[in-house]
């Protein structure tokens, strides 16, 4: 296992393949390991480094609020260690907002972006307060909380199809510790919007989206697909939240697709 030393604290990752780079940032309750099938097909023709965030999978919890911008900070931090110059970053969930975070403050580094169900817009009041009430639940009892959580990321009529793939999250959710949840939502809580980084940047941009995502939806976010001066966008239909265990074909396709244009 591989780790770098950022703030005293520990930051898992891993790294395959050769050529050009290609970075995985995981979403909130995820790890590293949900980027497997991707992480297999993409090294045979890139670099590929996954990433634990801080707080998540084997990465150590650096403070009490992970601010978007201190997880942008420990991506950079890997990278630095690793020697790499430039890389295409590909976001899932909260891992998106850590992109836009990332292409904010280190645009050099950066060939290009994947927003992977993910959006610029910071919360809503009401957002902020429900986040409140999670952060709440989390200290009382976070398997309760994940037990109701990862399901809702799926579509409610595909949750039996992918029952294993639910009941692995939900492992691998229950990990973490509480204090890694915690400093999440909160980090979440106080990001701001990024509305402007996607008009002004000059990097291509990816956008997927499911239209049946309940955490970005759609509806939300069309105007936002047309921020860029460079973009493009897959609207997968019949998809929730978690398009790369959904539809992990076209969604793999697309990526590969987008790489070998901003490399």
């Amino acid at each position: 296992m591989a780790y770098t030393r950022f703030k005293n604290k520990e930051i898992h990752y891993t790294d395959k393949g050769r050529g050009d780079t290609i970075v995985l940032l995981h979403g909130f309750t995820e790890d590293l390991r949900i980027w497997k099938h991707f992480s297999a097909k993409l090294s045979k023709s890139y670099r590929v480094i996954c990433i634990d965030l801080p707080g998540h999978g084997k990465s150590e919890c650096i403070a009490g609020t992970h601010t978007m911008e201190l997880l942008a900070d420990s991506t950079s931090a890997v990278l630095e260690n690793l020697k790499i110059k430039q890389c295409l970053l590909i976001g899932h969930s909260m891992g998106g907002f850590v992109t836009l975070a990332f292409a904010s403050k280190y645009p050099g580094m950066l060939k290009g972006f994947v927003l992977f169900h993910s959006h610029c817009f910071a919360d809503s009041p009401d957002d902020k307060r429900n986040r409140s009430r999670t952060i709440e639940l989390v200290r009382k009892d976070r398997f309760s909380f994940l037990s109701m959580f990862i399901p809702g990321l799926f579509p409610e009529d595909v949750r039996e199809k992918f029952s294993k793939e639910i009941e692995f999250l939900k492992w691998c959710a229950g990990e973490i510790p509480r204090e890694g949840i915690i400093a999440a939502l909160k980090g979440m809580q106080e990001r701001g919007d990024q509305t402007a980084l996607l008009r002004s940047t000059k990097l291509p941009v990816l956008f997927i989206l499911g239209l049946k995502d309940s955490r970005a939806p759609v509806a939300k976010l069309w105007d936002m697909i047309s921020l860029p001066v460079v973009s493009e966008s897959l609207i997968l239909r019949d998809c929730g939240h978690m398009g790369y265990i959904e539809a992990p074909e076209v969604t793999l396709k697309t990526v590969k697709n987008f790489a070998r244009k901003v490399f």
